[in-house]
């Protein structure tokens, strides 16, 4: 029973409940900017390609067609893909910056030290000196 008792104090630890809700809102966050990426920028960008952003490649060996008409064997490289990812990468990334940021700022500075009293050797010097009157 120790074990479980120890474990469930382990995980009721105030860090712990904090990062696990900052990884979900971190994950439910991701999807709204992947969504915006993929459904605002990536089809203003493919106007620039006249094509759809994600499915720009740099085929490197032809595939065939299939009786389906779907290509088998292609070897490409999907920069698209990628810098679609990269673009999420980078809002994500700005987002929790300004996030922490404004954490910080909304943060009481902490008191300034206390002023440091007489060390150990002056009091002692003292009560030398006072035992000598």
């Amino acid at each position: 029973m120790g074990m479980l008792k120890e474990f469930k104090d382990f995980a009721m630890k105030g860090n712990l409940v904090d990062i696990a809700v900052g990884f979900v809102m971190g994950a439910a966050f991701n999807k709204v900017v992947s969504s915006f990426t993929g459904g605002i920028i990536s089809p203003l960008i493919g106007l620039i390609f006249k094509s759809d952003f994600k499915n720009l490649k740099y085929v490197i060996t032809e595939g065939v067609a299939n009786a389906d008409g779907v290509v088998e064997g292609e070897v490409a490289i999907h920069w698209g893909e990628f810098l679609t990812n990269v673009i999420d990468f980078i809002i994500v990334a700005f987002v929790m910056f300004m996030i922490v940021k404004a954490v910080n700022k909304m943060k009481k500075p902490e008191p300034p030290a206390p002023p440091a009293g007489p060390s150990e050797v002056d009091l002692l010097i003292e009560i030398r000196d006072a035992l000598k009157k």
